[in-house]
């Protein structure tokens, strides 16, 4: 691993101030345009034309933000917490962040792939450890970490209920945000909620769902709109984004805003 704790740890302190200090202060040639990076997994990545209609949730924040908060998706299919910093992806934003930026890090779905060990963390130790390398690197730097629990499949018992996929993961996060004062987006608990009141018929619309291949956990434009929607109210509700911040938190965002790039080589 490129990055340990000690190197991150070492400016944190100091730094963390500016992560709230620098927001919106003026530099040369003008003002800062603070940047939303998004660390994490293909529930979250940019998807590309031969992909369509997967689409990340990712994709549709900027809809919910205004524009001049620019959004950099690094999240990428097949991640964890450990490969994400394995591959140097985390470096790559480290490099780029400037203070008042913020780093939204969204890890579990393929942290829990035991049989994987290019990729397995356990909860209560190595994810944790995992995650604290995006949080004091954040801070090292000026910007501001933020902890977002994973989006839930979709899962239903006999009985029609929402059931929760991710074991300890979700609550090893809620904790290690707590213990470290970082804003935490419970995109879990929403989501889950959310598919509990669509019910296990309703919730195939939003999801990359068809009867030949039933895909329970990458969404369609529905889904990204609907759980983009609950990261931006989490933003605005946690306080790590203001009012005028944010928009269409109520408002219709149309599926044919989504579009898919074509992948380049």
């Amino acid at each position: 691993m490129s990055l340990s704790r000690r190197q991150v740890t070492s400016a944190a302190v100091a730094a963390v101030p500016l992560a709230f200090a620098a927001t919106g202060t003026a530099r040369a040639g003008g003002r800062h345009r603070r940047t939303l990076y998004i660390a994490g997994d293909s529930t979250a990545a940019q998807k590309y034309a031969d992909a369509a209609p997967e689409t990340g949730w990712g994709m549709a924040l900027p809809f919910f933000l205004r524009r001049d908060l620019e959004v950099a998706n690094h999240a990428v299919n097949g991640r964890s917490s450990k490969s994400f910093v394995d591959e140097g992806r985390l470096e790559t934003i480290l490099s780029a962040v400037r203070p008042g930026d913020l780093l939204l890090i969204q890890f579990a779905h393929n942290d829990e792939k035991a049989t994987d060990p290019s990729r397995y963390t356990e909860p209560w130790s190595t994810y944790q450890q995992h995650l604290r390398l995006y949080v004091d690197g954040a801070r090292a730097r000026g910007a501001r970490p933020v902890l977002a629990t994973p989006v839930e499949r979709r899962r239903f018992d006999a009985a029609g209920v929402a059931v929760p996929s991710h074991g300890e993961y979700p609550a090893a996060m809620r904790a290690l945000a707590r213990r470290e004062r970082v804003a935490l987006l419970d995109v879990q608990a929403l989501s889950l909620a959310l598919w509990q009141e669509l019910g296990a018929e309703e919730t195939k619309k939003y999801f990359n769902w068809t009867p030949a291949e039933q895909d329970n956990t990458h969404f369609n434009p529905p889904g990204a709109i609907a759980v983009a929607r609950l990261v931006a109210r989490e933003l605005l509700r946690t306080r790590v984004l203001a009012p005028r911040d944010v928009r269409r938190l109520d408002g219709e965002v149309p599926e044919a805003w989504i579009t898919w790039p074509e992948a380049t080589a």
